[in-house]
């Protein structure tokens, strides 16, 4: 996704053409890849409690899910830090839309939780909500699915474009569309569940691992240097044979100059060079 706005908005003016590379930050999930073992029929989100992350959709589509399903086992933590006294507030606002859907029971928040804390919601819950419109990338989705939890994210962005490959995942813009996947997922026998979870975790190691990155960066600085040393090479062989040239004119000159009638075709050589 990044990668083609930076071709929007430079490449397009340049005369060089096209000669950008993608490369993927990396994301060290060794420790989520490790995960195993059974997991509750529970959903999770976890975002930084900011306005663009769109908590209020995943409440949303949660109660939709609850009223379509009329469930009561299943339930949605959301996990997120918070910075100031304005995302504190965000967090009481999500609260009390929780309680006027009447879900305020099966919605949990975690708020700015250590890592452990963290490690170990991940490794209970079976289904992760991403809801921001247009994220650059989305490091959220990917330990989702290095963690084993089948992502739901937004079809935009990062996520669209380079994260949830098909099989591996969910795509979803509106609250309905959330809702669905949900259910979707709760349906899905230990196989199914088995294969998105490989499927994932494989992509997650062959483009997002620090292995990954370390090899593709590598590769770039390799090419930029060889492109680098390609091009003094050029300038000097040019640079060789424009020097060669001005010798030889140099010693035609010379000997034009002299009264040598035998010397006019080489004048004429000259001329010509």
């Amino acid at each position: 996704w990044y990668q083609r706005r930076v071709r929007e908005a430079v490449v397009s003016t340049q005369s060089t053409g096209d000669r950008t590379v993608r490369l993927f930050p990396p994301c060290n999930t060794a420790n989520y890849l490790q995960i195993t073992g059974p997991r509750s029929p529970s959903i999770v989100s976890v975002a930084q409690f900011r306005p663009e992350k769109d908590h209020k959709l995943q409440v949303e589509a949660f109660h939709c899910f609850v009223e379509k399903t009329g469930r009561s086992d299943v339930k949605l933590t959301l996990v997120g830090g918070v910075r100031n006294d304005e995302d504190k507030a965000r967090v009481a606002e999500l609260q009390d839309l929780a309680i006027t859907l009447g879900v305020e029971n099966l919605v949990e928040f975690e708020v700015s939780v250590p890592y452990t804390r963290l490690h170990e919601i991940l490794s209970q819950s079976l289904i992760g909500l991403h809801t921001m419109w247009n994220e650059h990338f989305g490091i959220g989705v990917v330990e989702f699915m290095a963690a084993g939890i089948i992502p739901i994210a937004h079809n935009s962005g990062g996520p669209k474009m380079d994260i949830v490959v098909p099989g591996a995942g969910f795509l979803a813009t509106t609250k309905e569309q959330y809702c669905d996947h949900i259910m979707r997922c709760l349906e899905l026998d230990e196989e199914e569940l088995g294969e998105m979870r490989k499927r994932a975790r494989n992509h997650v190691q062959r483009t997002f691992s620090d292995e990954a990155f370390r090899e593709q960066f590598v590769r770039q600085c390799e090419t930029v240097v060889y492109l680098d040393l390609e091009d003094h090479f050029v300038q000097d062989v040019l640079s060789d044979d424009a020097d060669v040239l001005s010798d030889e004119a140099d010693v035609l000159s010379d000997e034009i100059q002299s009264d040598d009638p035998h010397r006019q075709s080489e004048e004429e050589e000259f001329t010509e060079l």
